[in-house]
């Protein structure tokens, strides 16, 4: 699979930017800053690193987590009260998370045709 090509690896570094840059414009209450903020940047981070070096399984699974962290951060950071950051959060991390698992398969074919000499593992 080619370098900076994979739609999923966007949609994630997409989504980290917009939960990063609505702070801005959304109501926010004690750790939700920090939550949405730091989730997000390491989700663009995450895919970046997915874009520069495609087929490696591992961050794809960082970028799983890191968009069920997002998803679960009202919950765990108490500002389930603030819809909109909230809101904000729950989507942006399903679908960090949906592209992470959509880009799964691909970034493991990816690993084992690099690690067989070009041959799929069956």
């Amino acid at each position: 699979m080619k370098r900076w090509n994979r739609w999923q690896d966007y949609v994630a570094v997409i989504a980290g930017l917009y939960a990063a840059l609505s702070t801005i414009w959304t109501t926010q209450q004690g750790s939700s800053m920090v939550m949405m903020i730091g989730c997000g940047v390491l989700l663009i981070a995450s895919g970046a690193w997915n874009l520069s070096s495609p087929g490696q399984p591992v961050a794809e699974w960082v970028q799983m987590v890191l968009g069920a962290l997002l998803f679960v951060s009202p919950w765990i950071a108490g500002y389930t009260a603030h819809t909109g950051a909230t809101w904000t959060s729950w989507i942006a991390g399903a679908v960090a998370l949906i592209a992470g698992v959509l880009a799964l398969q691909p970034s493991m074919h990816e690993h084992a045709e690099g690690h067989h000499g070009g041959v799929a593992a069956h």
